[in-house]
């Protein structure tokens, strides 16, 4: 097996690890008296559906609507998939999001809603207020991808400009809740997760005013007069917790970017190589993080301490990256061409960064891949490594290299996955 071959496997082994297929089914519940609704949110939304109907009873009724990202659904025979726009909200997402809060309002207390949660929901389940058109929703969302907000601190905006998020579409459910979780945030916070649909929500109005005005986001004016109503009494709060909706919900978090990191050091074991897991939180600009992390690989190249070669450095997470350039990539090309700039061709350090569904940012591959030789071939290419970083460009510097990790959509997300292989 040789080093790319290595890397890409570690990254497969980091993916099953989150599979739908493979986990859903052992935590779900017993068949109600009477009806079984499946809903959700989210790019393992398919995955996870078809995982519901595989394990379901053949004699059970079971029903359902999910909705996912375009190009990521999957075949399924009774629960309708629905596919809409991320990260940017679109009518198609509205649509499906309606139709699941009028199907949930339905349910009585002899039902059961099964609700699939995963990351991606919350541009995905975008069903705004009255008084919030989808035009001024997608411009706030646009705004505050390009910012570099964290995404818990997006998602809080987010709660408090929807109809179904931050525990609505709970409190809107007679019937029992089973909320089944793939998280893609760092500390697994259900109620971060895809928006948390079916969670108690801690933050408030004031909070995602706070934080428009901490990122400096010039939202449209609905937007700022429905927020500022919230703030001062006119609308209610998202349900909080302690909240008697809750006592009928059960939201359990299945797979977690730990548990793929896990299974990323047990390959490199597997293969005599001492893993080290960095951290599955890690936050941050891409370009500073990558800073760190090479610091750290050259210590361990040039003087083995604090850890002997060979070693993998495995991390998750979820950088970001404030936008200043028109340049293609996502934070994990982000992080990569910085450490590939910090790095400079030092020999024996490979690495790769990618995104654990399949997509880094808005382009069509999952990450890349950095090895020894990468800078090199770059200058003889004429590519100046660190123009493209300023201009956020790290797409076209491995995708000139050939060093683009295209996977397709692998129908799950537990945030980002990189290693730095250093012999």
């Amino acid at each position: 097996m040789n080093h790319k071959e290595l890397l890409t496997a570690s990254f497969q082994a980091a993916v099953a690890a989150a599979d739908p297929l493979k986990i859903v089914a052992t935590h779900l519940p017993s068949p109600p008296k009477g009806k079984t609704l499946v809903v959700g949110a989210g790019k393992a939304a398919a995955s996870m559906a078809r995982a519901v109907e595989q394990a379901w009873p053949a004699s059970q009724p079971l029903e359902g609507l999910v909705v996912t990202r375009y190009a990521h659904g999957m075949d399924t025979d009774r629960i309708k998939v629905v596919e809409a726009s991320h990260p940017v909200p679109d009518g198609a997402g509205a649509v499906a999001a309606a139709e699941i809060l009028a199907l949930v309002s339905e349910l009585t207390p002899d039902d059961h809603l099964i609700a699939l949660v995963s990351g991606g929901g919350s541009s995905l389940l975008s069903l705004p207020v009255a008084s919030i058109s989808m035009a001024d929703l997608k411009t706030v969302t646009a705004d505050l991808l390009k910012s570099g907000a964290p995404i818990t601190e997006m998602n809080i905006v987010r709660k408090h400009l929807s109809r179904i998020q931050g525990g609505r579409l709970a409190a809107a459910c007679k019937a029992p809740v089973t909320t089944l979780i793939i998280s893609d945030v760092t500390g697994d916070d259900p109620s971060a997760i895809a928006s948390g649909p079916t969670c108690a929500d801690p933050s408030t109005y004031s909070d995602a005013l706070a934080i428009l005005a901490r990122f400096k986001i010039a939202a449209p004016a609905s937007v700022i007069t429905h927020l500022e109503a919230g703030a001062a009494g006119k609308i209610d709060e998202t349900p909080k917790p302690g909240d008697s909706v809750f006592t009928k919900v059960s939201n359990t978090v299945i797979a977690t970017a730990h548990q793929s990191l896990q299974a990323a050091a047990d390959f490199f074991r597997a293969h005599d190589i001492t893993p080290v897991v960095l951290g599955d939180t890690v936050t941050g600009e891409a370009t500073e993080v990558a800073k760190v992390y090479a610091a750290l690989a050259r210590e361990i190249r040039n003087h083995a301490q604090p850890f002997r070669p060979p070693v993998a450095l495995i991390s998750g997470g979820e950088c970001t990256v404030t936008v200043k350039g028109n340049g293609r990539g996502g934070r994990c090309a982000e992080f990569l061409t910085s450490l590939a700039v910090e790095l400079a061709g030092m020999p024996d350090i490979y690495a790769l960064a990618a995104d654990t569904d399949g997509i880094d940012g808005t382009e069509d591959n999952a990450g890349a891949l950095l090895f020894p030789d990468s800078a090199a071939r770059a200058a003889a290419l004429g590519i100046n490594a660190l123009s493209l970083l300023e201009n956020n460009d790290g797409y076209s510097y491995f995708s000139a290299l050939g060093d683009l990790l295209v996977t397709g959509p692998t129908r799950t997300n537990v945030n980002d996955y990189r290693v730095i292989l250093i012999l």
